[in-house]
């Protein structure tokens, strides 16, 4: 027994070494599982406040990245805001310095009023809003700004495909303290700033591409926060002004999120 000991203790201080490093990876290892944990918590604590509201509005500030032919990135930038009633009402305009955008759905027909265009486009897309938010991103590629976070199972949305996630922290948007959390699937590396105490609130969402060279990002950042009574009552049925025209979606030309000067590259993913 003396001599095995001895000879298992030929270099002590790689026996040391090797010990404390297996301690910290332990610990380390621990750490990354409860701040996991707590990730998701925070951002299912998100899904399900916005879900238990009847009722919402906010500000948005957006940031869309292109990337040209000659790998330079730009961005596009636009702000606007956004109503919500559920189940099937909701009010969301876009501004920026290719169009003006207004977009209504009473929970039976979609209309989308370009302002600058003096012309609006109506669909019947009879359902909730969540049926809208897929017919608006799979059929007509007009996606709502940040449409995830509006989704009644948004936490299952946005986790689906997600193989790393980070508890960052806390972070301050605005002048709001947040919790700052990063996602990573596949085919995006995504962040949220989320608001703390007991109106968890979605303060800035980023979503970066592994797809695409230079690893565009799309971000929206929120402010103006309402919920329940705090939100201004509105008529979410559309009436056009006067002199505007009435015009095929197809043919509204102008109101997407890429101004018409840019052409997406077809052999490019999306």
């Amino acid at each position: 027994m003396f001599k095995m000991a001895r000879k298992s203790l030929k270099n002590p201080v790689r026996t040391v070494i090797t010990a404390s490093l297996g301690s910290l990876l332990v610990l380390l290892s621990a750490t990354l599982s409860a701040d996991e944990a707590d990730a998701k918590r925070i951002l299912k604590s998100m899904s399900d406040y916005l879900a238990a509201q009847q009722s919402f509005s906010f500000n948005y500030d957006a940031n869309l990245d292109i990337v040209t032919p000659d790998n330079q990135v730009l961005g596009i930038a636009s702000s606007g805001a956004l109503s919500f009633n559920r189940p099937d009402k909701i009010h969301a305009t876009r501004h920026g310095g290719f169009a003006d955008v207004e977009m209504n759905f009473d929970g039976k027909t979609l209309t989308v009023f370009g302002k600058n265009l003096g012309a609006y486009a109506q669909v019947e897309i009879p359902g909730s809003v969540d049926h809208l938010i897929d017919e608006l991103k799979d059929t007509y590629h007009r996606p709502l700004p940040a449409a995830d976070l509006l989704l009644a199972n948004s936490y299952e949305v946005l986790m689906h495909g997600v193989e790393d996630v980070k508890d960052l922290g806390s972070g301050v948007i605005g002048g709001v303290e947040c919790d700052s959390l990063a996602f990573r699937t596949e085919e995006v590396d995504w962040q949220i700033w989320i608001a703390h105490g007991d109106r968890p609130y979605p303060c800035r969402y980023v979503i970066t591409s592994k797809l695409v060279a230079n690893g565009p990002q799309y971000t929206v950042q929120f402010s103006n926060w309402k919920v329940g009574g705090e939100v201004a009552a509105r008529d979410f049925s559309f009436k056009a002004p006067a002199g505007a025209r009435q015009v095929t979606i197809e043919d509204l030309k102008g109101t997407g999120d890429l101004p018409e000067i840019f052409v997406m590259d077809k052999g490019d993913s999306e």
